[in-house]
């Protein structure tokens, strides 16, 4: 799928991640930046890019600010912002829950 807009999850609390989320044409361009990012970002990573496989989007540029989040928080916080990009806020895809 095609990223329809620029949109945003998250916020910059404790325990909570942001992600941004544009279009690419590129595959998916990574830009993390977190204090744990030495020891956790390949699987913040990975979290992002099975979420961003389930709604079959190949080209976007991300960028995540982690404050500290926990993988069903990141899980979360991709869903949302995927379905922001997309613009299918009003018929959530199920099957990626």
């Amino acid at each position: 799928m095609e990223i329809k807009k620029t949109a945003l999850a998250g916020t910059l609390e404790s325990s909570d991640v942001q992600i941004m989320v544009s279009q690419g044409t590129n595959g998916l361009e990574f830009d993390l930046v977190s204090d744990v990012a030495k020891q956790f970002g390949d699987q913040i990573q990975a979290t992002i890019e099975g979420v961003f496989a389930d709604y079959d989007i190949q080209n976007a540029v991300i960028k995540v600010v982690d404050q500290g989040a926990l993988d069903p928080v990141i899980k979360a916080r991709a869903i949302t912002v995927c379905q922001r990009a997309l613009d299918q806020v009003d018929q959530p895809q199920w099957e990626v829950l």
